[in-house]
């Protein structure tokens, strides 16, 4: 989920095979994404699958790389298959605190005309702020460099707790580029909500002691018929404390802006050597 545990996020993206003035225009929303993206998160900001929604932030000095793929399956062409760019980022951790955190990242979106966006995160993790805090964030994402066409800016906000016996959930609005969030209809959708939860099991340690989840079941929705609008629901599988696989549809709340539904497969690995 290109979290930064392990990513939303990506976010939304842009189908090869409609116009380039689409092409051009969504592409940089997919480096939400999440993720997420992350998931991503991850590579985009931290996400979880589909949003930027999550409690995650990249430790500090923790280089994360994610390789983010949307695609159709079963669907020609002439009936609405297609993919997004592929999404390849990296994200780092750039604050020592223990109560303040901040990753920063960038991302290359290929093929593209403007393959090149940035994205920011920081605030304080649960607990920071108090007993029992939630973890408490703002950042933005899709932060792109061509003016009108890939810096859709959006800010968000995000409240994030860990229910005991269910799982962790999060929340928070966003806001972003009115000239670029737009139905297909052309109607302003530059503002809306997010949501995600993810709940970990199969705990196991590898030989150095470190104990994490082997497999971690993820969801979240974005609000808005734009092109951050959708949800997802998935599978992340650990192979180790720093490498993982997700795999999880995801569908669009207006099909005009981001097509059918489609498969994501996302790589994230966490890179801490790189520092040390």
């Amino acid at each position: 989920m290109s979290r930064a545990s392990s990513a939303i996020q990506r976010g939304a993206g842009v189908e090869r095979n409609r116009s380039s003035t689409r092409r051009r225009a969504q592409a940089l929303a997919a480096a939400i994404v999440l993720a997420a993206t992350a998931a991503a998160g991850h590579a985009t900001s931290s996400s979880t699958l589909w949003t930027n929604m999550t409690p995650d932030i990249q430790a500090f000095g923790v280089f994360h790389l994610g390789v983010d793929n949307y695609f159709t399956v079963g669907r020609r062409a002439a009936d609405g298959g297609g993919d997004f760019p592929t999404d390849v980022g990296l994200t780092v951790g750039i604050l020592p605190f223990e109560k303040f955190q901040m990753e920063i990242g960038v991302d290359l979106l290929e093929p593209t005309d403007h393959p090149l966006s940035g994205n920011i995160k920081l605030g304080a993790p649960e607990g920071a702020l108090g007993p029992g805090a939630p973890a408490l964030y703002v950042g933005m994402f899709g932060l792109g460099t061509e003016t009108g066409v890939t810096d859709y800016n959006v800010a968000y906000l995000t409240i994030a707790r860990t229910i005991r016996g269910f799982g962790r959930v999060a929340a928070g609005p966003y806001l972003g580029n009115d000239r670029l969030l737009r139905s297909s209809k052309g109607e302003k959708q530059d503002t809306g909500f997010m949501v995600a939860f993810d709940r970990g099991f199969r705990p196991v340690s590898d030989a150095a002691g470190n104990t994490f989840n082997r497999f971690v079941l993820a969801a979240d929705y974005a609000s808005g018929d734009n092109a951050i609008g959708g949800a997802s629901a998935g599978l992340y599988a650990y192979f180790t404390k720093d490498i993982d696989l997700a795999v999880a549809p995801v569908w669009f709340n207006d099909e005009g802006v981001n097509g059918k539904w489609k498969l994501t497969v996302q790589l994230d690995v966490n890179l801490p050597g790189l520092t040390r």
